[in-house]
């Protein structure tokens, strides 16, 4: 199986980054040459929005991608590393950051260079309807997700080891009426391909119902054994929901992955 190379910073990851990720692990075995601190500040004369660790742990998480490698700063942004053990067969790359000097330096050693248009990389795919009759215990979470980071990702991890699960992101217009002026920044169909994109997803819905419980129709058609929330999530109304519905109603702590700063989409965002 031959060996697609990505490279770049993936400091705010977002959909474009993960279609380009989805494109070039179709055909084969996806490694992610992420670049560290330092050579972002080499390049770009600032600090990345995102620690090494935390950019790495992101992308650990995505469901496309086989290995995450960290380039230091003794290796250039413009070359491919060579990495013991790693054989570099295919680099691709967008098409805004194609470059003669990246053409020839994999022209030179042997590597094949691959480019994806913009165009390629438009829409977000759907992905496959899953058995929601099976007998394996059920999780189901549901929240806007508006700009996902590394604090969903690990509460996504946490609740995935509960059982199967099932995220329900709810759709614009709940958004917008739970959160007021600009709320969501991104649109569900997004939003949805964002958290679908996480390993630890076995599949993400969009919501159809309204209120803190617009996701109520997705948990009747699930029919999830837990309801997981964090602290920041839980309500009364979901509570007495599980009660009256036999559902197990689960209250996790907002806990970073070890190592890694608190993050919460409000502060991201600004508002």
């Amino acid at each position: 199986m031959k060996n697609f190379i990505v490279t770049g910073s993936f400091d705010k990851l977002g959909s474009r980054d993960l279609r380009l990720l989805q494109e070039a692990a179709n055909f084969g075995k996806l490694l992610v040459f992420l670049w560290s601190d330092e050579i972002i500040f080499n390049k770009f004369g600032k600090k990345p929005n995102f620690p090494q660790e935390e950019r790495k742990y992101f992308l650990d998480a995505v469901r496309y991608v086989d290995q995450t490698i960290l380039i230091d700063e003794n290796n250039s942004y413009d070359e491919l590393p060579d990495v013991a053990g790693i054989q570099r067969d295919i680099w691709v790359l967008n098409e805004t950051e194609d470059t003669s000097k990246k053409r020839f330096y994999a022209y030179e050693n042997g590597i094949i260079y691959q480019v994806k248009r913009n165009s390629d990389l438009h829409g977000f795919p759907s992905y496959p309807v899953y058995d929601i009759h099976s007998q394996t215990k059920k999780v189901i979470v549901t929240g806007c997700f508006d700009w996902l980071h590394s604090g969903h990702v690990r509460f996504f991890e946490q609740t995935s080891q509960l059982g199967d699960l099932y995220v329900v992101v709810g759709h614009d217009e709940n958004i917008r009426l739970l959160k007021g002026k600009g709320h969501p920044m991104f649109s569900q169909d997004e939003r949805r391909y964002m958290v679908n994109s996480i390993k630890f997803v076995k599949q993400a819905l969009i919501s159809s119902g309204s209120g803190w419980m617009d996701a109520k129709p997705e948990i009747r058609k699930i029919k999830p054994d837990i309801y997981a929330v964090n602290e920041d999530g839980d309500k009364p109304n979901k509570r007495a929901f599980c009660e009256d519905h036999g559902i197990e109603y689960v209250v996790l702590k907002r806990t970073p992955a070890a190592g890694l700063p608190k993050r919460t989409s409000t502060n991201l965002r600004g508002f």
